[in-house]
């Protein structure tokens, strides 16, 4: 696979951080090249029954592997001042160089309005990420430089400061969007984009209108990383590995914004109503290990650059073996 990177997905709603630790490490004795970790205060449904602290759990993966590693997204905005983001994501990047990238997200009531702010619509939810992205960045960039910077704007603040713990090269930056507006701001303000799996037609105006934003920041798209999160469903049966889906991860199902939800319970009451066939087009779900080739390779095609896969299951270490042997060699440029 020439310049095509596929990671795994360490689902911190799933598994227990030391098992999600392991399981990386297990991934990447199998082919995957990096670390996609979850950030969530509460998972999506309370069957899936952890979230655990990403930034503790990442550390941890640093040590036990080689390849890249980043939050899939950490949202600067609400339970995070963006200043204390940057710190986090400065002291990973010093302590793995050139390994963590930065993912960055608007965030989800689910895991936000537990410190009780008043929880906006979505458009000042975006505004918010990207003043905060702004204060990362300008923090990044003048820590690098040996100066204090300050900002003060219309949601948040930073009295002089810089990030003492700062590697010689700052994390890139990269945006989940899966709007045509935000993809365009996020081509002009960050390094790159995450999205997930969604129709060809769709990603591939999202790649347009992010290519816009940066070439008019005067950037160069083709340099930028397009990043991919794809959730599937493998298991030894077909009826296996739709049972996983329904039990495991019904919001996969689910065909309707799920940002402003804020409990899991509520969502466990919503996943009642999930069918085997809500999940089509949302999420592959096939025994077939060259199924899911296929699928993958559709994304390849499209310009992806990493790609880091979640099986939905408990099956995670079957699943790997799979993957590793079948399908990860099998995906070409």
């Amino acid at each position: 696979m020439t310049d095509l990177q596929i990671g795994y997905a360490a689902m911190l709603e799933q598994f227990a951080p030391a098992e999600a630790v392991a399981l990386s490490a297990y991934a990447e004795g199998h082919g995957f090249t990096g670390v996609m970790a979850a950030d969530h205060f509460q998972p999506w449904v309370p069957a899936q029954g952890e979230s655990s602290f990403v930034w503790s759990v990442l550390a941890a993966i640093g040590e036990r592997t080689k390849g890249d590693l980043g939050p899939g997204v950490t949202a600067p905005t609400f339970r995070w001042h963006p200043a204390m983001v940057a710190q986090a994501s400065a002291t990973l990047a010093s302590m793995y160089p050139g390994r963590h990238w930065l993912g960055l997200g608007s965030g989800e009531a689910l895991n936000e309005h537990i410190v009780g702010q008043y929880w906006p619509e979505a458009p000042e939810r975006i505004n918010r990420m990207f003043e905060a992205i702004e204060i990362i960045s300008k923090l990044f960039a003048a820590s690098i430089a040996g100066k204090d910077v300050k900002h003060s704007g219309q949601f948040y603040k930073l009295e002089s400061t810089r990030l003492w713990t700062m590697p010689e090269v700052a994390p890139e930056i990269l945006v989940a969007t899966a709007g045509p507006v935000t993809a365009k701001r996020a081509g002009r303000h960050a390094d790159g984009l995450i999205t997930v799996g969604a129709p060809l037609e769709k990603i591939s105006m999202l790649f347009g209108k992010f290519d816009d934003g940066a070439r008019d920041a005067g950037k160069d798209p083709s340099t930028m990383p397009k990043v991919l999160q794809l959730h599937m469903s493998w298991a030894e049966t077909d009826e296996e590995a739709m049972r996983n889906a329904l039990v495991e991860w019904p919001n996969g199902g689910m065909k309707f914004p799920k940002g402003d939800i804020r409990s899991p319970f509520e969502f466990e009451q919503i996943a009642k109503l999930v069918r085997p066939e809500d999940f089509e087009g949302r999420m592959i779900i096939s025994a077939d290990p060259d199924d899911h080739r296929a699928y993958i390779q559709k994304f390849v095609d499209l310009g992806f650059d990493r790609i880091y896969l979640h099986n939905v299951g408990r099956n995670q270490r079957q699943w790997i073996d799979v993957f590793g042997r079948d399908v990860l060699p099998k995906l070409v440029r």
